[in-house]
C-alpha cells in the first residue's frame, strides 16, 4: 500500500529521547567497536566481549516489550542503533539485528514458557541464536525448503540441512523453518526452537566471507533430531507467515546498517580528501571529487530518510511492506555505490587491505543480498504498487 506523506505519523518519542539512544550507540561504536574493526575483519573472530557489552547497554531487544526484558522502544530507535553500530563495524550491527528479529519472534509468537526459557538469556547475551531458513534449493524462494519435521509420539523429528546461516558456528539456539505438511506448500511450514548442542545436530565448516567477516556463517545439519512438543513456536503450519512477519523489520535494520556503512565511507573520504595533496593542493579542491562527495551526502541523506520513514510507518501500525523494501533497496544500492566512490577517492591506497574504505566496500555488498535480494525488493515494490 502506498502511504501518502500526510499519513506519515510523528515519531513516538521526543527528539531528546532519540538523541540519547543514538548517542549511546554512537559512543559505544566509536570507543569499543571501531578500534577493533580491522582486527576482527582480519581474524574473523566472533566479538564475544563486545557482544556482552551490547547486552549490558540494552542494545539487544530494542523493540521487545519491557515486561519481557527488552528496551520497549520502537522501530525508529532500532534504525538509529543499527546505523550507529554499523559506522563502527557492520558485523557488530548484524548481531544486534539478529537478536532483534529473534526477540520479536519470541515476544510476539512465543508461549510464556518459551519466553521464560529463552528470551532472557538471549537478551543478556548468554545464549547465541541463529535464524535458520536458507537451504541449497531455497534462498530467495523460501517455499522451496526441504527440511522436515515429522510427528514422533508426543514430539517431532527434525531432518534436513541449512546453509549460509548467520551464527551457525557459534549459536546455542536455532529457530528453524521446516515442512510439517509436505502437501501444503508454504502453508505447511512451522518454526521450531532447536538446541544446537542436541544429539543429531552437526555444523558444517565456517565459511570465509567477502565482508562482514566477524559475523560467522556456516551450515547446520539435522539428522532426526528429537524435539519436544513445546519446541514448536507459534501455530502449527503458520511458520512461513510468522517468519515473513519479521522481514519488514529486518529490512529496516539492513537499510539502517547500509546507511551506517555509507556514512563511515563518506567520513573517511572527506578526511582523506582534505589531507591528501596532489599538484600542490588538497585533492578536495578538485571539482570532480567535490561532486562525488556531494553525491555521497545526497544519497546517504535520502537513504536515511527512507529508512526512518519506513520505521515510523511501522511504528504507527500501518502497512509498511513497500516502504521497507524501498528503504532497504535504496540504502543497499547507495552503500555499494558510494563505498566504491570512497575507494576511488583514496586511489591506490583504497585498494589495499588495512584501509577502512577497502573493508567498507566489502562489507556493503551483502546489503544488496540478504533479507531478500534487491531484485526481489523491486518485485515487492512493483507488486505493492499494482495492488494499490
Amino acid at each position: 500500500m502506498i502511504q501518502p506523506a500526510s499519513a506519515i505519523p510523528f515519531p513516538r518519542f521526543s527528539a531528546e529521547t532519540y538523541g540519547q539512544i543514538g548517542e549511546t550507540a554512537r559512543r559505544f561504536a566509536g570507543t569499543r567497536v571501531k578500534p577493533l574493526a580491522q582486527e576482527l575483519d582480519e581474524t574473523e573472530r566472533f566479538p564475544e566481549g563486545i557482544y556482552a557489552e551490547m547486552a549490558e547497554l540494552g542494545l539487544f531487544g530494542i523493540t521487545v516489550p519491557e515486561e519481557f526484558g527488552g528496551a520497549g522502544l520502537d522501530a525508529l530507535s532500532y534504525a538509529l542503533v543499527m546505523e550507529e553500530l554499523s559506522r563502527g563495524y557492520a558485523s557488530v550491527a548484524d548481531q544486534c539485528g539478529l537478536v532483534e528479529l529473534i526477540g520479536t519472534l519470541l515476544s510476539v509468537h512465543g508461549s510464556p514458557s518459551q519466553r521464560d526459557a529463552h528470551l532472557g538469556g538471549i537478551l543478556a547475551a548468554k545464549k547465541r541464536v541463529a535464524y535458520c531458513i536458507t537451504e541449497a534449493e531455497a534462498g530467495t524462494d523460501v517455499s522451496g525448503i526441504r527440511t522436515t519435521a515429522v510427528r514422533d509420539g508426543a514430539g517431532w523429528r527434525l531432518s534436513g540441512s541449512k546453509i549460509w546461516i548467520h551464527n551457525a558456528p557459534v549459536a546455542d539456539l536455532g529457530f528453524v523453518l521446516a515442512r510439517t505438511d509436505p502437501e501444503a506448500g508454504h502453508r505447511g511450514m512451522s518454526i521450531f526452537i532447536v538446541d544446537l548442542h542436541a544429539p543429531g545436530v552437526s555444523r558444517g565448516k565456517k565459511e570465509h566471507k567477502m565482508g562482514q567477516r566477524a559475523s560467522p556463517v556456516g551450515a547446520l545439519h539435522f539428522d532426526g533430531v528429537a524435539l519436544a512438543e513445546d519446541a514448536l513456536l507459534g501455530t502449527l503450519n503458520r511458520g512461513f507467515h510468522i517468519m515473513m512477519s519479521v522481514l519488514d523489520k529486518g529490512r529496516i535494520g539492513i537499510g539502517a546498517l547500509a546507511v551506517g556503512i555509507a556514512q563511515a565511507g563518506l567520513e573517511a573520504a572527506l578526511e582523506y580528501a582534505a589531507t591528501r595533496r596532489q599538484f600542490g593542493r588538497a585533492i578536495a579542491e578538485n571539482q570532480g571529487l567535490q561532486w562525488m562527495l556531494a553525491d555521497m551526502q545526497k544519497d546517504i541523506t535520502a537513504a536515511r530518510a527512507l529508512v526512518h520513514r519506513a520505521a515510523m510507518i511501522m511504528d504507527a501500525g500501518l502497512p509498511a511492506t513497500m516502504d521497507c523494501s524501498i528503504a532497504k533497496c535504496f540504502a543497499g544500492d547507495s552503500a555499494v555505490l558510494h563505498t566504491a566512490n570512497a575507494v576511488q577517492i583514496f586511489g591506490g591506497s583504497g585498494y589495499i587491505r588495512g584501509f577502512e574504505v577497502e573493508r567498507l566496500y566489502r562489507d556493503a555488498k551483502i546489503t544488496q543480498i540478504y533479507e531478500g535480494t534487491n531484485q526481489i525488493q523491486r518485485s515487492i515494490i512493483a507488486r505493492e504498487l499494482l495492488k494499490a
